[in-house]
């Protein structure tokens, strides 16, 4: 009962922490323990800080090197990435992104790839008006040849069917066999002047199927981004490109 009566809470003195005295008034409100421990703790937080970014310059590679050293920029006191000075959206891009869904996107590309298909095939891709960019190379076997060396006479051929990579007749066969097709100047500088159309219409398409490739790839880009996992950066945003995001990978079950 003794016990008891020792450890009752009303029989027990109430301790109070001292104010501030009298003569000290002057001074502002006496510090309590409470207050000593948050001033306290918020020193030593400091000073660890202090020790550990110290122990950091201590311990670091005068040789190393990160490119965001020289691509980013300090702004109130804060290190930002710098901002690529080349737009990374042209205003078209911008207005189909926002207008348009990626299926419908996807479906005119498609078509464009077919027409593109088709063009090819009409045209082959071979009686162009410039000389192709492939070469072919002659072996011979000494340097005097080199110098005598007559492409014309090496393939058989008359010197103007030089540039013809394909179907390129030899001097006996135009001698046995007449050559089809048109011979009147008008019908041919109207055939090059069609076909020159025509290669015309293929490159607005080629470029039309690029840029609809770029704007859906940038559309599932920015899908791909609602995905709640960790994500890095790898490559930025450009006119001809999207970025580029690495994913934190995810168990399958």
């Amino acid at each position: 009962m003794s016990s008891f009566r020792k450890a009752l809470k009303s029989r027990q003195k109430n301790h109070h922490e001292r104010s501030q005295p009298g003569f000290r008034k002057h001074l502002g409100l006496l510090e309590k323990k409470k207050d000593y421990k948050l001033r306290a703790d918020d020193y030593h937080k400091k000073q660890n800080t202090l020790a550990a970014l110290r122990k950091k310059a201590l311990d670091k590679n005068p040789d190393e090197f990160y490119f965001k050293m020289i691509n980013s920029q300090l702004k109130d006191g804060v290190h930002v990435a710098k901002k690529s000075t080349d737009e990374e959206m042209t205003e078209e891009q911008k207005k189909m992104m926002r207008t348009q869904d990626i299926k419908y996107i996807e479906m005119k590309r498609v078509a464009e790839a077919k027409k593109i298909e088709r063009l090819k095939g009409e045209l082959h891709l071979l009686d162009t008006d410039n000389k192709p960019k492939n070469k072919h190379i002659f072996f011979v076997d000494s340097k005097k040849k080199v110098q005598s060396f007559d492409l014309a006479t090496h393939l058989n051929t008359m010197p103007e069917l030089v540039d013809r990579v394909f179907n390129r007749p030899t001097i006996d066969t135009l001698k046995t066999k007449s050559i089809q097709g048109a011979v009147d100047p008008q019908s041919v500088e109207k055939l090059s002047k069609q076909r020159r159309h025509q290669y015309k219409i293929l490159g607005q398409r080629i470029d039309r199927e690029k840029k609809m490739f770029v704007i859906s790839e940038k559309i599932q880009t920015r899908k791909d981004l609602q995905d709640k996992r960790r994500k890095i950066k790898v490559k930025n945003e450009t006119k001809n490109s999207a970025a580029v995001y690495k994913f934190q990978a995810k168990r399958q079950r």
